[in-house]
């Protein structure tokens, strides 16, 4: 069960456009809505969005440097592969 307090780090991925998306928020459901209804300007020539990845954290500190670890070189090699391996399994 989720904390009131939760962040969560989450990585939606374009469905149209090779694109891949990191962000942290306190509510991803919402987030996600607001990513595919263009609301975000960075966000909004690649919509529509699915969510590729979340993980939850304890608090704002942990979530960003979860953040930008995902945001690295290292990350985003690993989030492409992750989402490679979604695509060839379905």
């Amino acid at each position: 069960m989720f904390n009131f307090m939760d962040f969560f780090v989450y990585v939606i991925s374009s469905i149209n456009r090779n694109y891949i998306y990191v962000g942290l928020t306190s509510n991803v459901e919402e987030r996600l809505k607001r990513h595919n209804l263009g609301y975000e300007q960075t966000t909004k020539p690649y919509k529509p969005f699915v969510l590729l990845y979340m993980e939850t954290c304890e608090d704002r500190i942990i979530a960003r440097n979860r953040e930008k670890y995902w945001k690295s070189g290292v990350g985003k090699e690993k989030l492409r592969k992750l989402k490679s391996t979604i695509k060839s399994v379905e």
